[in-house]
């Protein structure tokens, strides 16, 4: 039997709308950029990438082999929202020997450190509710956050972070449900913050009632100078401060491995969340990273990247009194994968970008990273994943650029 369908000459209706968050916040200019600047003549300083080169790509294969070839049924299968047990105690062993009290219950293993974000936004914000950021700040944290609803208020910063005076008044005059940070070689700028002014912040946080996102993606790539404590570690930010790290810049980012360390009933709301985004963080990568722990000497891999990207940062370093124009200033990173610089006043990085691109080199212009009013003279570049010969070609094209 054939059922025939009638046409109807009554037009359809349009789709609705897609949610006014995706429009407000938008996308990232740096993955933008990075589409833009694809060819490979071009050298490409936007990006944030690790060095590939320097992956423990042997290392890694036999981890992986050795839990699929030893454990494929677990490896293959669903796991527990809050992670598998041999990472999260492996993770707390690192935290730990780093001065912070932490067993594997005090963690939640997520899908890279930018999953951690998300479901602290989720966990934490109402929509309309105040949150303070750093000033310039780590983009995808503005979008996470803007995604939740927040409004987001930026922190007066100088090269060596947050002002802690102007912290205080900011959390008396707009009461924040928190304060996100990334002390050390932050991104964008490559910053670190002093202990004086981590142990500040935590009192402000104690005394005034605000929680701390600490994020430290970079902490672990110092090329000089003395490491200070986590905020989590001083007085009065124990049971307010949430420390969020990731294997992406010292291990490999493709594993998409991150956690989240923090009080039990935060903990338990952002496991909550994680189930409704993804389960749990894939088996198979947790049990390999366990693996790769187990059997080989982490630090030490860490320590011989660190010792290149020093090398490819002196090489930036270097270079940039010739590239930039006159009276240009930037931040000597004590670590970290990038370089910020000023211009001049009057010179519009964003404005200047398809110029520069034309001489096939790339940067990402700094205003993207400002909440609050944007310094259009800003930029960011990374110096990690080019050879040093590659940085000072890039920095030799960039100078013929900003000359014209």
């Amino acid at each position: 039997m054939t059922v025939t369908v009638a046409a109807t000459s009554t037009p359809a209706a349009p789709t609705p709308p897609l949610a006014a968050r995706v429009a407000a916040v938008g996308g990232s200019p740096v993955r933008d950029i990075l589409a833009v600047t694809a060819r490979p003549e071009v050298i490409n300083f936007a990006g944030g990438l690790p060095a590939p080169g320097l992956f423990d790509k042997a290392g890694i294969a036999a981890a992986f082999q050795a839990v699929l070839t030893e454990q494929p049924e677990r490896a293959l299968q669903y796991a527990t929202t809050e992670g598998e047990p041999a990472l999260r105690t492996a993770v707390a062993a690192r935290i730990a020997a780093r001065g912070l009290d932490t067993g594997a219950d005090d963690l939640v293993i997520t899908t890279g450190s930018q999953q951690a974000l998300s479901l602290l936004a989720t966990a934490l914000i109402e929509p309309g509710e105040t949150i303070l950021v750093e000033s310039p700040c780590y983009l995808a944290a503005l979008q996470a956050f803007g995604f939740a609803g927040a409004h987001i208020v930026p922190v007066p910063c100088d090269e060596a972070g947050i002002d802690p005076s102007a912290l205080d008044e900011l959390v008396a005059l707009h009461r924040p449900k928190l304060l996100y940070t990334v002390p050390t070689f932050q991104n964008p700028t490559g910053r670190t913050m002093p202990g004086e002014r981590r142990a500040a912040i935590a009192e402000i946080a104690a005394r005034r009632g605000l929680w701390v996102i600490e994020d430290d993606p970079y902490g672990e790539l110092r090329f000089e100078g003395e490491r200070a404590p986590w905020i989590a570690q001083y007085p009065g930010a124990e049971d307010r401060t949430v420390l969020l790290g990731s294997f992406s810049k010292v291990m490999a980012p493709g594993l998409r491995l991150g956690w989240l360390r923090g009080p039990a009933a935060l903990l338990r709301a952002c496991a909550i969340a994680k189930q409704s985004a993804d389960l749990h963080t894939p088996t198979v990568n947790q049990l390999a990273a366990a693996r790769y722990l187990a059997d080989n000497d982490l630090d030490a891999h860490v320590a011989r990247v660190a010792g290149e990207y020093r090398v490819h940062r002196d090489a930036m370093l270097a270079g940039l009194g010739d590239a930039l124009p006159e009276g240009s200033t930037w931040i000597r990173p004590e670590g970290g994968m990038f370089v910020w610089a000023r211009l001049p006043d009057g010179y519009d990085t964003a404005a200047l970008l398809p110029e520069v691109v034309e001489h096939d080199v790339a940067y990402v212009p700094g205003a993207p990273f400002y909440a609050g009013e944007p310094d259009p003279a800003t930029l960011r570049m990374c110096f990690v994943t080019q050879t040093p010969d590659e940085i000072a070609e890039g920095l030799r094209r960039l100078g013929g650029a900003l000359r014209g």
